[in-house]
């Protein structure tokens, strides 16, 4: 969540973090409304690409999240080098990611509650609250070592696993409640993938138990995009992978290339197990369930196959990166992305907040001849991210840095 320390700065991972993070402020730079205005154009042929999947898959925008949650991990290790050499404790540290978490919730929830809404909104499936629900977890896992950040992956996944399959499979009366529901469209499993169906999962039913516990304007049913609180459990094992790689860049005696080769080879891995856990078995003789998929990659409900594929994309992402800056020497083509990626949270909240408003106020000050008719999503949502970089690129002049 901090920059690193500038001795110990890489820069490709500001880069990559800047690059995730304009990627999630542009809004998709308008290009699904362009694919709606413009049916069987260019526009509608990458419009998959900056929409989130409806319930199983992946695309580049579903990435932006565990992109940011993984680098958040690799940040830790790096972190916690440069508090040590400034003598605090590890008492000190525990203390601090104790109250980072805290923060990150409670923003979390801040982000939910909404200027319409009478009350607070307790609900903790905003990136700021899961990173939160996760943080302490992630601190004290990487003071123990790599071997143990692996161990704790492995069991988290397989644990979380066993925590769905043990959960009863839907009844009929609850598929047909379901289908009845608004954005529920191939988010119904079948057979033994019928686990991980929208809103009657165990981790659905979870949140039905736990959020009514809470003060709530009216009781808690459902979330309608099926995102749940206990996802912050398997996104956990994806900053622990953040972690684990942010110790090899540290303590790894290899060379730049070597260091590269190992994360593109790490990352393709993980995409092919991913993928694999995702595809469907042909019917076996005797089989209790048809085509049984042996878990599917479903982002919303964040389930291991997902943290294991995305996981691996980001490494393929970020070995980009690493070999742009570390080894092509490319410093002065990022600039641009490190100026974000060295203020993360800060275009993060500048984002959730003010987006609307700085639309507003282009479309007052701007001549309207700006926004060419037929391109104002296009035009409007980058001037948005223009905006939003200029804040950020001031901040950097000013080395003025938000840290929680």
């Amino acid at each position: 969540m901090e920059p690193t320390t500038t001795n110990h700065r890489l820069l490709s991972l500001d880069a990559y973090r800047g690059f995730i993070m304009l990627l999630m402020a542009s809004s998709g730079f308008g290009i699904v409304q362009m694919a709606a205005a413009h049916p069987g154009s260019f526009w509608e042929f990458i419009q998959p690409q900056f929409a989130h999947q409806a319930w199983q898959g992946c695309s580049l925008w579903d990435l932006i999240q565990p992109s940011f949650m993984f680098m958040v991990g690799v940040a830790v290790p790096f972190s916690c080098m440069k508090r040590r050499e400034h003598g605090q404790s590890f008492l000190g540290m525990a203390w601090h990611a104790l109250t980072r978490s805290i923060l990150l919730v409670a923003l979390g929830v801040m982000l939910a509650t909404h200027a319409g809404d009478k009350h607070t909104v307790f609900l903790f499936t905003n990136v700021l609250a899961q990173i939160g629900l996760g943080y302490f977890f992630l601190f004290i896992f990487s003071r123990m070592g790599w071997e143990y950040m692996v161990s704790a992956i492995i069991l988290i996944l397989a644990g979380y696993t066993w925590f769905f399959i043990n959960h009863p499979l839907p009844s009929a009366e609850q598929l047909a409640a379901v289908a009845g529901m608004k954005g529920t469209e191939n988010a119904i499993l079948h057979g033994f993938s019928g686990h991980w169906s929208i809103h009657t999962n165990a981790a659905a039913d979870f949140d039905r138990w736990f959020l009514n516990l809470l003060p709530q304007a009216k009781p808690f049913d459902y979330n309608l995009g099926g995102y749940q609180t206990l996802n912050f459990i398997p996104a956990l094992a994806t900053m622990l992978g953040g972690a684990v790689t942010g110790d090899f860049l540290i303590r790894s005696l290899h060379s730049e290339k070597r260091k590269c080769a190992t994360l593109l080879i790490a990352g393709l891995i993980l995409v092919l197990i991913g993928t694999g856990l995702d595809l469907k078995i042909l019917p076996v003789i005797g089989a209790k369930f048809d085509h049984l998929t042996v878990l599917p990659v479903l982002k919303r409900i964040w389930t291991p196959s997902w943290a294991v594929l995305s996981g691996g994309w980001v490494l393929v992402l970020l070995s980009c990166f690493y070999w742009l800056v570390e080894i092509a020497g490319m410093r002065r083509l990022v600039f641009p992305l490190v100026v974000v990626g060295m203020n993360s949270i800060t275009i993060y909240l500048l984002h959730s907040l003010c987006a609307g408003w700085i639309r507003e106020n282009l479309h007052k000050h701007l001549p309207e001849s700006v926004f060419v008719p037929g391109w104002e999503p296009v035009i409007e949502r980058c001037g948005v991210l223009f905006v939003l970089w200029l804040v950020c690129f001031w901040l950097y002049r000013q080395k003025a840095f938000l840290k929680l």
